[in-house]
């Protein structure tokens, strides 16, 4: 198999000699060019989106007056001209070193370098396997060693990563702007090697150590166009363990990615108040993933004729079959509309299987836009997203209406528990829950942040098991609601959460930390059984932690223990120690 790959011994780089100039470097092709590179390159820019502005207007002009679009006007011809010059160039995405590399590749197997290329030190590989599926497959991958043995130092000047000399000549052309620094994996196919030579290049570019960032240990072939681009290492967040969680009579350990001293502990807490009260309960109220696109009329009547249309009960399995089509599990489940002036957005619900589904959902919209376009085809599509739907961003239509997974979780804490282990009694948390979870959020003018901080837990269950951060500003959406039930003996407490958005394939999901927490869990991957019963069962947990972490912050600040916790575990020690011999 034609693998390509570096010998483990170095390559003796044989380069024909290079012109240089007075400063040493060599010259470029792109020195003959009246202007600068970089002006080149945005005089190009400019001229291809401003082309296709001009041409997309004309064509919607058309479109409305009805005149064929075939009939073009001098001013057109000259502007489809120049969208295919300046698309020739912007075809290398950034100018004319990629460009080059198109039509000037070496031809040999190994790296060298000729008088008419630019000083290309990496070799365009073209080859069509996968990054890193050249490497040996009966051993995990890693990262070559003469590119990864990086000097633990502590020294906080820039440590160099030892390089042999191929590398070292890819560094410099790096650095030099000669090789793109996106370019790398397609050039080397190897992503680890990337990620080093990248990371030294940047540190010789800021002059700023990265010593303290980890680099090896790390399959980065696994994040390549789907996770993350450009790495330079990855960041090193302790995961801590709370529970058994005992939820609908099962018993769960929940793993939680974070910083924050006292969080799992605090939650740890709430989860055996629970277990020894018998376990809390949960319901799943609903399971929709949304998108909402905008869409521009001429005028406001035609706006709400679509609309209309759209909430027309008869339309709506023609507009499903036409949506589901985007995938196997995507099923359209309904969709409601809002009107503001000539402007039209709907809301796309439907369910997504195992997966958060946000790709899944905007395939489906994209059918039914498609569709929608031959019966209205003055229909202007602004956005596939409108900010209706609405993603990452605290809404109230998410509040209200849901999104993602809606989750009920409930318990009734034994007096005993309250008083034992939470250390506080049940009359103070229920009007501590009622002034500060309800009236002091009120106060505060709050869009479902009618809770102590569930946000806390949401976001280290979310970056334990792969979910996307950000998505945690509408999944915590909480209500707690706490009461004193059984004569006031025991507390009954429930947290309401409308939005729970998570998956359990696709995204972060598959690399291999996270996945191993999914495992933890048991609802890692798909389930062939039950489509879309592992991400549900997963939204359950992570409310059932919430609830446990609830309970558990709410006594801490009823019995006036918060400080004292977080002075005793949320301090390094460290610090202190340098703070007292100072």
């Amino acid at each position: 198999m034609d693998a390509r790959c570096r010998s483990t011994k170095p390559t003796t780089v044989k380069a024909k000699p290079t012109t240089k100039t007075v400063d040493g470097d060599s010259t470029k092709a792109s020195d003959a060019l009246a202007l600068p590179l970089y002006i080149t390159n945005a005089v190009f820019f400019t001229l291809f989106f401003s082309v296709v502005y001009y041409l997309l207007s004309r064509w919607r002009e058309k479109i409305r007056n009805s005149v064929p679009l075939h009939f073009v006007t001098p001013s057109e011809i000259v502007s489809l001209l120049a969208l295919v010059a300046s698309f020739v160039y912007l075809i290398g995405f950034f100018g004319i070193d990629f460009v080059q590399s198109l039509f000037l590749r070496p031809s040999g197997d190994v790296w060298t370098t000729d008088e008419d290329d630019e000083r290309s030190i990496v070799k365009d590989d073209s080859r069509k396997v996968p990054c890193g599926a050249a490497l040996d497959s009966s051993v995990p991958h890693q990262v070559p060693s003469p590119v990864l043995s990086v000097l633990k130092s502590v020294d906080p000047l820039p440590v160099p990563i030892k390089l042999n000399e191929e590398d070292e000549e890819i560094v410099k052309s790096v650095v030099i702007g000669t090789t793109p620094s996106y370019s790398l994996e397609a050039k080397l196919g190897d992503c680890g090697r990337a990620a080093a030579i990248r990371r030294e290049a940047l540190q010789r570019i800021t002059s700023k150590s990265l010593s303290g960032l980890p680099l090896d240990g790390f399959d980065y072939a696994s994040i390549l166009g789907q996770c993350c681009e450009m790495p330079i290492g990855y960041v090193q967040i302790p995961v801590g363990i709370a529970g058994p969680l005992l939820l609908d009579g099962r018993e769960f350990s929940v793993p939680m990615a974070t910083t924050e001293g006292c969080l799992v502990a605090s939650t740890n807490r709430g989860c055996k108040a629970i277990h020894l009260s018998g376990g809390a309960n949960s319901v799943l109220l609903r399971d929709g993933m949304t998108r909402a696109p905008v869409v521009r009329f001429g005028t406001a009547k035609r706006a709400a004729q679509l609309k209309m249309f759209l909430e027309e009960p008869e339309n709506f399995e023609t507009l499903a079959l036409v949506f589901n089509k985007s995938s196997r599990f995507a099923r359209l489940q309904n969709i409601k509309c809002a009107i503001a002036g000539k402007n039209l957005y709907t809301r796309f619900s439907c369910s997504t299987g195992d997966a958060m589904g946000m790709n899944m959902v905007s395939k489906g919209v994209q059918n039914v836009l498609d569709f929608l376009q031959e019966d209205f085809p003055d229909m202007d599509v602004i956005g596939i997203s409108g900010n209706f739907c609405s993603d990452k961003k605290p809404a109230a239509v998410n509040w209200i209406e849901g999104r993602g997974k809606s989750v009920v979780c409930e318990a009734v804490i034994k007096g005993d528990v309250v008083r034992k282990v939470l250390k506080t009694n049940v009359e103070a948390l229920v009007e501590l829950n009622m002034l500060k979870n309800l009236a002091g959020s009120a106060m505060a003018g709050a869009l479902g942040g009618f809770n102590a901080h569930a946000s806390n837990i949401v976001s280290a269950i979310y970056i334990a098991t792969g979910q996307d951060p950000a998505q945690n500003v509408e999944s915590s959406h909480c209500i707690t609601m706490m009461e004193a039930v059984n004569d006031g003996r025991d507390l009954h407490v429930s947290v309401t959460m409308p939005s729970i958005e998570v998956g359990t394939v696709g995204g972060g999901t598959q690399l291999a930390s996270q996945s191993a927490c999914l495992n933890l869990l048991g609802v890692k991957g798909a389930n062939r059984e039950s489509p879309g019963s592992n991400s549900r069962l997963l939204a359950t947990i992570v409310a059932g932690s919430v609830l446990a972490g609830e309970l558990s912050l709410m006594a801490a600040l009823a019995a006036g223990q918060l400080v004292k916790s977080h002075l005793k575990y949320n301090r390094s020690s460290r610090d202190i120690a340098n703070v007292s011999s100072s």
